[in-house]
């Protein structure tokens, strides 16, 4: 932010190089790495050399982060379940306005769906992938394919610390954790702001809820509460607490108001679609504002009759994934993470 006020270059374009992962040149033995396009949105395509007794795995996989992030991520998880992980290069904002990135991800899955059998891909195993931001296109993408049946059926969807929601950030992560590298409270709102090109001047308003009608927090109070969070992710520094001096503001809510949107937040989609959804995996970390997220959703779907296998990484904190497979930079938390990842997708 400090660069960008000089005039020198935006914070964003300083995280999407940072973030910007390997390129296919760095070769790997063992996968045949190229850059696609499926129904014109940019791909990168892994898959391995050696042939394959019968038909892989196919994972669409969404990024997170500012820019391609998760080429290494990529790599790894094609090497180790023999799947074949398509990375979908959506636009990014803000130079393209939401939802653009949400139809990226679409079309990019609707096309791999409907080519499958080119890549050797059975179609009764597909799987969406992402973490982060990424999480949240799989999630979204995943509710509005339920009621497809002009396609495949999606096999399972892999949520790596998912944020879901724009309506309560004074859940017992936020609170816990509002502090915490490498995800801090208000960089939460303020990068929420930028992706929807809206007013961060309102960023306080928005922690404070202010944007949020009293009716609607009542409604969605049943699946977004603190009440909904087990105990045992209470104890390290929560104390419950109302937002101070809190009042809506109508003229923020009309600012904000895609961020109440269900395809923002899939954690507020019905029932009646929560429960036709595939089995799922979801990670969460306890050093991460967005845990409770991914807390909620997990109840929400085991509630609805949905298998969910969940990880819970206690030395993670959110973004770990970004610096796997960089020598002494990398977090042992990260492989453990990936591992057990990997492991779910390989019993599929």
């Amino acid at each position: 932010m400090i660069l960008e006020k000089l005039g020198i270059c935006r914070d964003i374009s300083l995280l999407r190089f940072m973030l910007d992962g390997i390129p296919p040149l760095w070769r790997d033995s063992k996968l045949l790495i190229r850059d696609l396009k499926f129904a014109e949105v940019p791909v990168r395509v892994y898959q391995a050399k050696a042939p394959s007794v019968g038909q892989r795995r196919g994972i669409l996989y969404f990024h997170g982060g500012a820019g391609t992030l998760g080429s290494i991520m990529c790599r790894y998880i094609a090497r180790e379940t023999d799947a074949v992980v398509v990375s979908v290069g959506y636009r990014l904002a803000p130079e393209y306005l939401y939802p653009s990135q949400y139809w990226d991800c679409l079309n990019a899955t609707i096309h791999f769906m409907r080519t499958v059998e080119d890549y050797q891909v059975d179609p009764a195993r597909i799987i969406l992938c992402g973490d982060s931001c990424g999480a949240n296109f799989a999630t979204a993408i995943c509710q509005i394919l339920v009621s497809r049946t002009d396609l495949p059926k999606i096999r399972a969807q892999v949520l790596i610390y998912p944020g879901l929601q724009g309506l309560d950030f004074y859940l017992p992560s936020y609170q816990q954790n509002r502090s915490v590298p490498i995800l801090f409270r208000d960089r939460v709102v303020y990068f929420c702001l930028r992706y929807l090109s809206k007013d961060t001047s309102v960023v306080e308003d928005v922690l404070k809820s202010s944007h949020v009608p009293e009716d609607m927090k009542l409604k969605y109070k049943k699946w977004i509460s603190a009440d909904n969070i087990p105990e045992e992710f209470k104890i390290r520094g929560y104390t419950p607490q109302k937002p101070p001096s809190y009042k809506y503001k109508h003229d923020v809510h009309e600012v904000i108001k895609q961020m109440l949107e269900v395809m923002f937040s899939p954690l507020l989609a019905e029932d009646a679609i929560v429960s036709q959804l595939p089995e799922s995996y979801i990670l969460t970390c306890e050093f991460d504002v967005l845990r409770d997220d991914g807390l909620l959703y997990k109840k929400r779907l085991e509630d609805n009759g949905v298998r969910v296998s969940w990880y819970h990484n206690e030395d993670g904190f959110h973004g770990v994934l970004t610096l796997f497979g960089y020598g002494i930079f990398s977090f042992p938390s990260a492989k453990k993470i990936l591992d057990n990842t990997v492991n779910f997708i390989k019993k599929l």
